[in-house]
C-alpha cells in the first residue's frame, strides 16, 4: 500500500489550496522557545508533455514570528515519467507548505482508491522523515467520508514514528537524538480524479540537544494544513451579445 500511495498519476484539473502552519520549538525550561506561524494560498498546476507530466505547486505565504512578519514563496516540481515514477525536480519549499513537498501522492490511481474504500483495520508503511531526514514507519486507516471545498473525499489517517540525529533546522551548530512521531489525516476525492484536497499533519520530534558540551531536552512540533478551495464560478457571457 505504501509503495502504491507514492504513486501519482496525472491531475486533470488545476487546484488551488489554502495552507497555514506552524512551528513551535522548545529547548529546555526556559532557554530558547521559538514560535513561528504560516499562512496564505498555493495552486497547483499541470502540464502535460508527450507521456511526462509536470506537477508545480507555487505558494505565497505570510511568515510570523517575534520579530514581525515577512511574505514568502515556496516552488515545488515533480515528473511523472512514463514508468510511473515520480522524481523531484525543483524543492524551492524550505517551510514544508507545499501540497507536492508531503508525504502522500497528490493523485491516487484507482485502484488504489478502491482498496482504501474497503479498507478494514491497519494497513503498514513507510516514509522519508521531512526536515529531519530519517524514515518514519507506522500504520494507514480508514476515515470517514467528508466533503472537502464542496467534493466528496475519503479520509486516510496515519500515525508513525522513527528515531532522529543531526543537526537542528536552523542551528547547524546544535546537534539533537530523540524520536519523530508524525500524525494526521489525508482526504482524497472519491468521484472523478482522485486528488489530494486536503492534508492535515503534525510532527513532534523529541530529544536531547547538545551544543558544546552542554545537554538540553528539546521539543519541536511543526503542524501542517493545506486544505482545497472551491473552484470560483465560471463567469457568464453578457446577454446582450
Amino acid at each position: 500500500m505504501a509503495a502504491v500511495l507514492a504513486i501519482a498519476l496525472p491531475a486533470r484539473a488545476d487546484q488551488r489550496y489554502a495552507l497555514s502552519g506552524s512551528d513551535r520549538y522548545q529547548i529546555g525550561s526556559s532557554d530558547l522557545q521559538t514560535n513561528i506561524s504560516y499562512s496564505g494560498t498555493q495552486q497547483l498546476t499541470i502540464h502535460h508533455e508527450g507521456k511526462q507530466t509536470q506537477f508545480r505547486a507555487d505558494a505565497k505565504y505570510v511568515r510570523v514570528d517575534e520579530s514581525g512578519s515577512v511574505p514568502g514563496h515556496a516552488a515545488f516540481v515533480q515528473i511523472l515519467t512514463p514508468k510511473g515514477e515520480l522524481q523531484d525536480r525543483t524543492d524551492g519549499d524550505p517551510d514544508y507548505l507545499t501540497v507536492l513537498n508531503q508525504p502522500f501522492a497528490i493523485e491516487l490511481d484507482a485502484q488504489t482508491l478502491r482498496d482504501l474504500l474497503r479498507l478494514q483495520g491497519a494497513v503498514p508503511f513507510e516514509f522519508p522523515a521531512p526536515v529531519m531526514g530519517g524514515t518514519l514507519r507506522g500504520y494507514l486507516r480508514r476515515g470517514a467520508n467528508e466533503r472537502v471545498a464542496s467534493q466528496p473525499a475519503l479520509a486516510v489517517n496515519f500515525d508513525a514514528s522513527g528515531p532522529m540525529a543531526g543537526p537542528l533546522p536552523d542551528r547547524a551548530a546544535m546537534t539533537m537524538r530523540g524520536t519523530m512521531r508524525m500524525r494526521g489525516t489525508a482526504y482524497y476525492a472519491t468521484q472523478g480524479d482522485p486528488l489530494l484536497l486536503a492534508l492535515r499533519e503534525t510532527l513532534t520530534i523529541s530529544g536531547t540537544l547538545q551544543n558544546g558540551s552542554h545537554l538540553s531536552p528539546v521539543t519541536i512540533i511543526y503542524e501542517r494544513t493545506i486544505k482545497a478551495t472551491p473552484a470560483s464560478p465560471a463567469r457568464t457571457e453578457a446577454s446582450s451579445h
